[in-house]
C-alpha cells in the first residue's frame, strides 16, 4: 500500500476527533440529534482549520443508518460509501476549477433526482468564493428554494468575496484559528500512534509555525519526520528542516541592531541566506522574538504565555534590560511593515537589509519612535564618555577664528560641552549659552521629529546680550507660532526638553512675532538680518 500523508491518514472518522472547533461541533450534532437540519451552510474560517473535514462529517452523519450522539457509525453501508468517497448521495465540488454557468447548472440538474439510497443529497463546494458572478446567480435559485432532500455546504476562506444574497440563504459558522497547545497536544497523540519520539519543545515549535492551521502542522510534521527517518524528531532537527533559526542567533542580531553595527547585522543576514534560510519566515520568528520581549518586559507573570524553555526566557529576561518599551514597539512597527512588503517583493534580501538598516539607524526617520530611540543612542554614548571632536566648524559668536571651542569638546549635536559635567544634571542656561545653542539651530532642529520640525522652520530664535530666554521670531500670528502656543505651551516644553538633553541646558521659549517686536528689543535686533538662522546683536 502507498504511503498516505500524515492530514489525509488521521482525518477525524467522527466530531469527537475534531479538534479546536467545539462550538461549531456541538451545534452541527445537536441538528442531527434533534432533526433540526438546515438546508444550506456556510463555512469560513483561514486554511487548515476543519473545513472540508467537518463538511464530511455531517454529511456522512445526516445519512448515516445507525447514528451515535449525533456521530456517524462509520459502519452502515451509508458511512461506508462516504468513507471510500463512492457514495452517490454526497458530492464534493472544487469551486476553484469549477466555477462557471454550466457547472452550477449540472448542480441545477442533479438537484431535481432524490437521494439514491440515504436521506439527503449533499453538495460539498470548495472555495465557493471562486464562482464567477454568474454562477452565483444561477445557484441562487436553488439555495432560495431547494427541495427538502438536498442540503448545501460552501466552504471558502474568503467570505468577503461572498454576494450577501447568498450568505442571507445560509447559516454561517466561522471556523477560528486553532491554538498552539491545541495542535500540539494532537501531534503529540499521534507521535504515539505512529510510535516515533519526539520531543514536545519540537512539536510545540511546529505548532507555532502552523499558526492555527492543523493541515499545516501535519504537513511540516510529515516533513521533519521524512528528512530524519528512523531517529528521535528533536527541536534543532525541526529548525534545521523548516529553515528557522534559534534564539541565541536573535539575541545575537538584537545587540547588533542596538549598538548600530550595521556591518554585523548585514552579515547575519548573508549567513542566514547561504544556509538556505527563508527570508519571510526569518522575519516572522524574529517578530515573535520581539513580541515576547515587549511581554516579559511590561508584564509581570506572563512567563506561561510564552512557548520557550525556562532557560530561554530567562535569557531573553536579560535582554529586556538592554531595550526599552518605545524601542521595542519601533522595531516591531518597522519590521511588520517590512514583513507585509516582502510578500509581494521581487528583491526580498535588499528589502529586508534596507529595513534592519532603519533599525540601526533612526536618524534616518523622524517619527517620535525614532526621535525617542536617537536621544536614547546619544544619552547611551554620553554616559560611556564617548564624544566626537568637530574636525572643523564655521566661526561663532566669541570665536572669530572658527574651530573649536577652546577647553571644550563638541559633541554629536555640534554644540560645545563640557564632557566632564555637563550631562551629569541640566543646569539653566545662561546668555552665553543661549548665544551658543543659537548658533547651532540647525543641529537642534534636526533632532526634533514631525511635525514639530516643519513648524519650526519658520521660526527664528532671537536672542539678546542679557537674555535668559530664547524668542521664537514668527513672521505672522500663523498656524506654526499657534502649534508652540496650544495646550498651555505644551509644544514649547517639549522643545525644551529636546534641547535639555542634547546640551545639558535648560532653555526657556516664548513665542513673537515681528510685528509685536518693542522699542526696547528692536536695540538688538537687526531686522536686516530677519531672514538669517540666528538673531542677535
Amino acid at each position: 500500500m502507498s504511503y498516505v500523508a500524515l492530514y489525509r491518514k488521521w482525518r477525524p472518522d467522527n466530531f469527537d476527533q475534531v479538534k479546536g472547533q467545539d462550538a461549531i461541533v456541538r451545534t452541527l450534532r445537536n441538528q442531527i440529534i434533534y432533526n433540526r437540519i438546515g438546508h444550506a451552510y456556510l463555512f469560513c474560517g483561514t486554511r487548515g482549520t476543519g473545513k472540508t473535514s467537518i463538511a464530511k462529517l455531517f454529511a456522512k452523519a445526516v445519512n448515516c443508518e445507525c447514528p451515535k450522539d449525533g456521530n456517524p457509525c462509520n459502519e452502515c453501508p451509508s458511512c461506508r460509501a462516504v468513507n471510500s468517497q463512492s457514495s452517490l448521495d454526497v458530492r464534493e465540488i472544487d469551486a476553484a476549477s469549477n466555477n462557471g454557468v454550466d457547472h452550477v447548472r449540472e448542480i441545477r440538474e442533479q438537484v431535481q433526482y432524490s437521494p439514491s439510497s440515504g436521506r439527503y443529497k449533499v453538495f460539498i463546494i470548495d472555495e465557493v468564493h471562486m464562482l464567477s458572478s454568474g454562477a452565483f446567480n444561477a445557484l441562487l435559485k436553488t439555495l432560495e428554494e431547494p427541495p427538502s432532500y438536498v442540503i448545501f455546504i460552501l466552504a471558502t476562506t474568503e467570505k468577503h468575496k461572498i454576494p450577501v444574497t447568498i450568505l442571507s440563504r445560509c447559516q454561517k459558522y466561522d471556523f477560528k484559528r486553532i491554538s498552539a497547545d491545541t495542535i500540539t497536544g494532537h501531534l503529540t497523540d499521534l507521535m504515539k500512534k505512529e510510535h516515533i519520539e519526539a520531543e514536545e519543545k519540537a512539536l510545540r515549535y511546529i505548532a507555532r509555525v502552523a499558526d492555527g492551521s492543523m493541515r499545516d502542522a501535519l504537513s511540516l510534521l510529515d516533513q521533519c519526520i521524512s528528512f530524519y527517518l528512523d531517529q528521535p524528531l528533536s527541536y534543532d532537527n525541526v529548525l534545521t528542516v523548516l529553515g528557522t533559526v534559534d534564539i541565541t542567533v536573535f539575541n545575537r542580531l538584537l545587540c547588533h541592531i542596538l549598538g548600530q553595527d550595521t556591518g554585523q547585522v548585514l552579515s547575519l543576514i548573508d549567513r542566514t541566506v547561504m544556509e538556505g534560510r527563508e527570508l519571510s519566515q526569518f522575519l516572522s520568528d524574529f517578530l515573535w522574538y520581539l513580541r515576547n520581549l515587549l511581554i516579559l518586559k511590561d508584564q509581570t507573570g506572563t512567563e506561561n504565555s510564552i512557548d520557550m524553555s525556562s532557560d530561554n526566557i530567562s535569557l531573553l529576561k536579560q535582554q529586556t534590560k538592554l531595550i526599552e518599551t518605545g524601542t521595542l514597539l519601533r522595531y516591531i512597527q518597522v519590521l511588520s511593515d517590512l514583513s507585509a512588503q516582502l510578500r509581494t517583493a521581487t528583491q526580498k534580501r535588499v528589502l529586508m537589509e534596507v529595513g534592519f538598516i532603519r533599525l540601526c539607524l533612526p536618524q534616518m526617520d523622524t517619527d517620535t519612535e525614532s526621535l525617542l530611540e536617537r536621544l536614547r543612542i546619544l544619552e547611551q554614548t554620553v554616559s560611556e564618555g564617548s564624544f566626537i571632536k568637530q574636525q572643523a566648524s564655521p566661526p561663532a559668536p566669541g570665536n572669530p577664528g572658527g574651530g573649536q571651542a577652546s577647553n571644550t569638546d563638541t559633541g554629536h549635536s555640534g554644540i560645545s560641552t563640557d564632557a566632564a559635567d555637563l550631562y551629569k544634571r541640566f543646569t539653566p542656561a545662561e546668555a552665553a549659552d543661549l548665544k551658543e545653542i543659537a548658533a547651532n539651530w540647525k543641529k537642534i532642529l534636526a533632532a526634533t521629529g514631525m511635525p514639530m520640525q516643519n513648524f519650526l522652520k519658520g521660526a527664528k530664535p532671537v536672542v539678546s546680550e542679557d537674555s535668559t530666554m530664547i524668542r521664537l521670531l514668527f513672521e505672522h500670528d500663523d498656524m506654526s507660532k499657534k502649534y508652540f502656543e496650544r495646550d498651555h505651551q505644551r509644544n514649547l516644553d517639549l522643545l525644551s526638553d529636546i534641547v535639555a538633553r542634547i546640551t545639558g541646558k535648560t532653555v526657556h521659549f516664548e513665542c513673537t512675532t515681528l510685528g509685536r517686536i518693542d522699542t526696547a528689543q528692536t536695540n538688538y535686533i537687526d531686522l536686516s538680518k530677519i531672514h538669517h538662522d540666528i538673531i542677535y546683536e
